[in-house]
């Protein structure tokens, strides 16, 4: 079976990638060159866990290919997986001109019956949208070629997208034809050996299946922000009361863990989508709206915690910031609680070492010399004020705080995501800042 993956950003390359690993012959199209360029090197232009060797891996089987022209990349393919950004508008709302552009260009090459996919995460309606598109273009050529279209949302986790992409808890697709569905089921049979389901609805029910999915759990963090914020004021514990409601068996314990606020390439943006899908239907979406407020105040939780500490006085302390990335085993820092904290110390004079495992290079572009670099956590605090904790890497659950306390100027931890144990902090010198922890 042969395939074309439109798009080498986080979620083409990885649906690509494991594709090919499964078996099916797969060219990844971008009209990037330069990103192509490398990606045909041998190197991979996102961080990810696994997957620059399974791409090297694919591509020496030759079953993984990468070119810039799109006439080049769908020839001869039964499915076409349109994988590119749709970043929010002003108004929140998801901007589909690279999807349609991509659904005109595939309307003008394609000779032969075509699955045309919507990998993205699009809003209900985008599906036929593409559908028009492309019709247009093969009326224009004159051209009696057939096509199906279908919505496969992905809901990969970055930093464990390959084993979510292998080893799926459900598959869920979209689709108006039976002739799609087999097809698409012959795709991913592979997949669902673990007896997990594909899961086929119509295309619109698929559409929003994704940013209702996103939305669920941004609520759920915004919920245990809020709950961790009172526990603050009354003096009680979140460990405590994540423990206790997470036990139950209508509730769960996943994704019922306080901090700085969620980031990333989805939830922020599709929180925004669906809120806007709705208010363009004469339908407001309240719980989602109280969400995204409730994570706009959130992001600013350690930063006000330094003010109390400092007497509002941050001009000239020196600030050092672990984790730049919005989650672990990823490099990206789209949204991140962390590039926020770092904004506003900027603001009020602080000065800012940062160190992260992977996200140095992508904050740079953002923040250039800003901030100072270091070249791993303890050399960024050294003679630090204060130290904030963003993001969670496993090499900093350990450290040697003894150590820190020889080195750092001020004697002040602040958790942004509850990782460390309050008393061992304080038994090597430090006051301990966390996230609704008496």
């Amino acid at each position: 079976m042969k395939i074309a993956v439109v798009g080498t950003g986080y979620v083409g390359l990885v649906t690509g990638t494991c594709f090919a690993e499964s078996g099916v012959t797969v060219t990844c199209i971008d009209n990037d060159k330069s990103k192509i360029k490398q990606l045909n090197e041998g190197s991979v232009p996102i961080y990810e866990p696994g997957l620059e060797s399974m791409i090297r891996h694919n591509v020496e089987k030759n079953r993984l290919f990468f070119t810039s022209s799109m006439k080049d990349g769908v020839k001869g393919a039964e499915v076409i997986f349109i994988a590119v950004g749709t970043p929010p508008g002003e108004d929140g709302s998801a901007d589909l001109k690279h999807v349609l552009a991509v659904a005109r260009e595939i309307g003008s090459l394609i000779t032969t019956y075509t699955v045309i996919v919507t990998k993205s995460t699009v809003p209900v309606g985008t599906s036929e949208k593409i559908r028009k598109a492309v019709k247009k273009e093969l009326d224009a050529r004159g051209s009696k070629v057939t096509f199906d279209m279908a919505s496969n949302p992905e809901f990969l986790k970055e930093g464990a997208a390959i084993e979510d992409f292998m080893k799926p808890e459900r598959i869920v697709i979209g689709i108006d034809s039976e002739k799609a569905a087999e097809i698409m089921k012959r795709l991913y049979n592979s997949f669902v050996l673990n007896n997990h389901p594909i899961l086929f609805m119509d295309i619109a029910s698929a559409e929003i299946t994704k940013y209702a999915a996103n939305a669920m759990l941004a609520t759920r963090i915004s919920f245990i922000n809020e709950i961790a914020n009172l526990c603050d004021i009354l003096g009680a514990d979140i460990n405590h009361v994540r423990k206790g409601i997470g036990s139950d068996s209508r509730i769960g314990s996943k994704f019922l863990y306080p901090g700085t606020g969620y980031g990333g390439s989805c939830f922020p943006k599709d929180v925004k989508a669906i809120i806007r899908t709705a208010h363009e239907h004469g339908y407001e979406l309240n719980v989602a709206k109280a969400v995204e407020k409730a994570n706009e105040i959130q992001k600013n939780v350690i930063f006000n915690k330094l003010k109390d500490h400092f007497k509002n006085d941050l001009k000239g302390k020196v600030i050092a910031v672990w984790g730049l990335s919005f989650k672990p085993k990823t490099d990206d820092i789209r949204e991140s609680s962390s590039i926020f904290l770092i904004g506003n110390l900027i603001k009020a004079g602080a000065e800012v070492k940062a160190y992260d495992p992977a996200a140095i290079n992508e904050t740079k572009k953002i923040l250039g010399n800003k901030i100072s670099y270091s070249a791993d956590q303890y050399e960024a605090v050294e003679n630090a004020d204060a130290m904030a904790l963003m993001t969670e890497w496993t090499e900093f659950h350990l450290p040697d705080f003894r150590r820190m306390a020889s080195m750092m100027k001020g004697k002040a931890i602040f958790d942004g995501r509850n990782i460390y144990d309050p008393e061992t902090i304080k038994k090597a010198g430090f006051r301990y800042y966390g996230i609704g922890r008496r």
